[in-house]
């Protein structure tokens, strides 16, 4: 895990199924094109509709899930959406960062199935370690929602749902073969019958890889040989409809990988990772206006090297999580109030002066709909073991010009939490930090006309108190560089989105225009783009379906000075399948086919032109 960098900024339906208000549940099934009533959680964490929403939300349904192939990281689904950029140390399995809007990854929360999962060591996900086979759904929420969900969430938050089960009992499974001798199989079954609902399904992939350096870039860490991942995961779920509106469930996410990596010119380095998730719920309706959601949930994120077989380091995080959440139908709107407590624990290698720490919070939020005026409002009181108490809020405003025209305007705090290592890493720390803070503002235009839906997003986040390393004023030497409250950054930007259908074509846009700028040093936030964005275009004709994607990035700074530069790239990608019996599918897809070579991170590889065909059996 050490060697995982976190790089520098660069109105409600009166009728919800009881399921839906489960927060972290599986939504509604998506089809190849948006809903504009489609129900999502995440932006304020009940049921809303997508054309009521007051904050920038994009969901990703199984059918794009699927159209990515089995063996495809999350990462690369993500890095294809509005206001999402990637960063990666080589091929799959290597280290990984999620950016949103400019912010850095340790500014983005992942929450599974409604559970928080993070390294609390190093303060963000093990993104490499999260597979796409257990994904049915994705929710991304950009901008500030601490207000929400606590620390960390200064750019936004990703929740991924797992597969819940419906309906008569459904078999699915899917393989296939691809570059670099990368096979992949995944198979599951779920249904519901006399008020149980049930799911489980299991995966595996393993590809050679390529190798993940081109040059020496730290510690000599350059080593031409191909580097292997394999992945073994599973997820599910269980739940019990004991009385109307009365459910008891329990759900499940496990991932265990080994990827291996270049930190030397001989030996074999390897990372075993493993990502879990599990929760506890009951669902109740106690009154016609009261419902109640008690969970219970466990993660962990466990990271271990190794050198030729022998181990050289564990970085382990434990988090126990435990809300109650109460949803409220008013006269005018809905209500929620929930509490929350959060523990983290590490088991490391080195000896932290500290080993665990606590949250406590209370969330308070309302929404609702007078007329055309839409109004949502949301606070939180955090009180962290550590640190002391941090309050964050959430006010955003929208109107209704027409049935096809709205806007809305927000205004929302956030802030990231010191980790362990800023405060009590042995070699270098700082016990006094505070919280980084955030305070972002957004404007946003919509157009929504049968299956068309435009946006224009206008946004800007302040973060002051950003954590910096910089060296010890105490050490004459300058050896010695510890983590300070000094730095401040702007992000400004501008997003185009829009879903649709245009001369029979499904089409999916998006263009982000933006200024990550450290204001310290009035210089560009290193490894981020001020100009990307994406355009797919597809069709779905009876037994066929097909889809071209094409991603442009501009140049990105690679040094906080901005004197070395990342070149822009753009890369096309291609999917077809065909549907030969009811069912059965047989599918390829092919990945940067004009095999453009480009970089993400300096002195990493990327992959060039490679393919994937498989076989995939899903019932309707």
């Amino acid at each position: 895990a050490m060697r995982q960098k976190a790089f520098p900024l660069g109105f409600a339906p009166k009728r919800i199924p009881l399921v839906l208000l489960l927060m972290g549940s599986s939504a509604l099934a998506q089809s190849n094109l948006p809903s504009l009533d489609e129900v999502v959680v995440t932006a304020t964490r009940q049921p809303t509709r997508t054309n009521e929403l007051l904050s920038d939300v994009t969901v990703i349904g199984r059918e794009e899930i699927e159209a990515a192939g089995p063996a495809a990281a999350v990462i690369d689904v993500l890095g294809r959406q509005p206001g999402v950029e990637i960063f990666r140390n080589g091929g799959i399995g290597t280290a990984s960062n999620v950016m949103i809007r400019g912010t850095a990854s340790k500014h983005v929360v992942l929450l599974v199935d409604g559970v928080r999962v993070n390294s609390a060591t190093m303060g963000y996900p093990s993104w490499a370690h999260i597979p796409l086979q257990q994904i049915e759904r994705i929710e991304i929420l950009r901008g500030a929602a601490s207000s929400l969900y606590g620390s960390d969430a200064i750019g936004g938050v990703i929740q991924v749902f797992t597969k819940k089960g419906q309906g008569p009992l459904r078999f699915h499974g899917e393989m296939g073969y691809g570059s670099h001798g990368t096979s992949a199989v995944n198979a599951g079954f779920s249904g519901s019958q006399n008020g149980w609902s049930y799911s489980l399904q299991a995966g595996y992939q393993n590809t050679r890889g390529f190798s993940a350096t081109n040059r020496n870039v730290s510690y000599g860490n350059y080593h031409p040989d191909d580097d292997r991942f394999h992945e073994t995961s599973a997820s599910g779920g269980l739940s019990y409809t004991f009385a109307k509106d009365q459910e008891l469930g329990v759900r499940f996410f496990y991932s265990d990988d080994r990827s291996h990596y270049d930190q030397g010119p001989t030996s074999d380095y390897w990372e075993d990772g493993r990502i879990s998730s599990f929760n506890l719920y009951s669902l109740n309706r106690f009154a016609s206006f009261w419902t109640s959601t008690l969970r219970l949930g466990r993660s962990t994120d466990e990271q271990n090297s190794f050198s030729d077989g022998v181990s050289t380091g564990k970085y382990n995080t434990e988090q126990i999580q435990y809300q109650w959440q109460n949803d409220f139908s008013l006269p005018v709107g809905a209500a929620l109030l929930a509490v929350e407590r959060l523990e983290e624990k590490i088991d490391t290698t080195t000896a932290f002066d500290r080993d665990k720490r606590h949250i406590d919070s209370i969330i308070a939020g309302w929404k609702g709909n007078i007329d055309a005026h839409r109004l949502q409002f949301d606070l939180r009181r955090d009180k962290n073991s550590q640190y002391g108490g941090k309050t964050t809020g959430f006010a955003a405003y929208g109107y209704q010009f027409t049935p096809d025209w709205r806007a809305n305007v927000s205004y929302g705090t956030a802030f990231k939490a010191p980790t362990f290592n800023d405060l009590y890493f042995p070699s270098g720390s700082n016990p006094n930090l505070k919280p980084e803070t955030a305070k972002n503002k957004e404007i946003a235009i919509h157009y929504e006309a049968g299956l068309h839906h435009a946006s224009i997003t206008v946004f800007q986040n302040d973060i002051k108190d950003m954590i910096t390393w910089a060296p010890d004023p105490t050490d004459p030497n300058g050896w010695t560089w510890l983590p300070y409250n000094i730095a401040k950054a702007k992000v400004r930007g501008v997003t185009l989105a829009y879903d649709g259908t245009l001369y029979g074509l499904d089409v999916r846009a998006s263009a982000d225009f933006q200024d990550p700028r450290d204001l310290e040093a009035d210089k560009v936030a290193t490894n981020h783009a001020r100009r990307h964005g994406s355009l797919s275009v597809g069709q779905r004709d009876g037994l066929y379906d097909w889809n071209v994607e094409w991603q442009v990035h501009s140049k990105r700074y690679r040094n906080a000075d901005n004197t070395q530069t990342l070149g822009g790239y753009g890369l096309v990608n291609v999917q077809a399948g065909y549907r030969f019996a009811p069912g059965w599918t047989v599918f390829a897809r092919a990945n940067n086919i004009f095999d453009k070579k480009y970089t993400l991170a300096y002195g990493y590889n990327t992959d060039g032109a490679n393919f994937f065909v498989g076989l995939r059996y899903s019932p309707k």
